[in-house]
C-alpha cells in the first residue's frame, strides 16, 4: 500500500470504530473466498460489516483512540466485524456461521461501548434471543403486573360507586334533592 492508501485506511477505520457501538475481532483462519463472501452478506442483512485488516495498520488506527487496548490482539488473520445496528446480532451471526463452517471464525475479543469483551463474553451474547424477542418477553412479564393494577383501581371506583349509592338511598332517594350543607356563619 502507498503512503495515502495507509492514512486513508487508518481513516476510514477510525471512522468506523467511532460509528460502530460494537465490533468484534475475529480469526478467519481457514476460510475461503466463497466463504467470507457469504459471511460478509449475512452480516450486512444484520446491520453490520466484516472487514479484514492488517494488524500494524489497525494499531496505528487504534493509536490515541479511548477504547481499551486490544493491540495484543491483533495478532494472526483479523478480521473486524462493525455493528452499526444492534450488539447481538452481528455475534449470532458469526457464531451461527462458525457451527456451520468448522468452528470458523474464531472471536478473539471484542470492544461494546468503550468496555472489552472476551471471547467467552461474545459467545454469551450470540446465544441471547434478537432484541425483538427480549422486547416481548419484556412486555409479557410487565402486563401481568399491570392487568392486575388496573383491576385494583377498577375494583377502587366500583367500591367508591357502591358507597356514594348508599348514600344516596340513605338520605332518602334522589342525590339531587339532598339539601347543601348548611353555612354556619359567626
Amino acid at each position: 500500500m502507498k503512503r495515502t492508501e495507509k492514512e486513508a485506511f487508518i481513516t476510514d477505520f477510525r471512522s468506523r470504530i467511532e460509528k460502530a457501538p460494537v465490533f468484534y475481532l475475529a480469526d478467519f483462519t481457514g476460510l475461503d473466498v466463497k466463504a467470507m463472501t457469504t459471511l460478509r452478506a449475512k452480516l450486512k442483512e444484520q446491520g453490520a460489516e466484516f472487514v479484514v485488516v492488517k494488524n500494524r495498520l489497525a494499531k496505528l488506527a487504534l493509536e490515541d483512540m479511548k477504547i481499551p487496548d486490544i493491540t495484543g490482539s491483533l495478532i494472526g488473520p483479523t478480521g473486524v466485524v462493525f455493528g452499526y445496528e444492534g450488539v447481538v446480532e452481528p455475534a449470532k451471526v458469526l457464531a451461527d456461521f462458525a457451527k456451520e463452517h468448522d468452528q470458523k471464525p474464531t472471536f478473539k475479543v471484542g470492544v461494546l461501548e468503550n468496555k472489552l469483551l472476551e471471547a467467552e463474553q461474545i459467545t454469551a451474547l450470540a446465544k441471547l434471543p434478537p432484541r425483538e424477542t427480549l422486547l416481548a418477553q419484556l412486555a409479557g412479564a410487565l402486563e401481568g403486573p399491570m392487568s392486575a393494577f388496573a383491576a385494583a383501581l377498577e375494583g377502587k371506583i366500583q367500591e367508591m360507586a357502591g358507597l356514594l349509592e348508599a348514600l344516596r338511598q340513605e338520605r332518602g332517594g334522589d342525590a339531587s334533592s339532598t339539601p347543601a350543607p348548611a353555612i354556619i356563619e359567626s
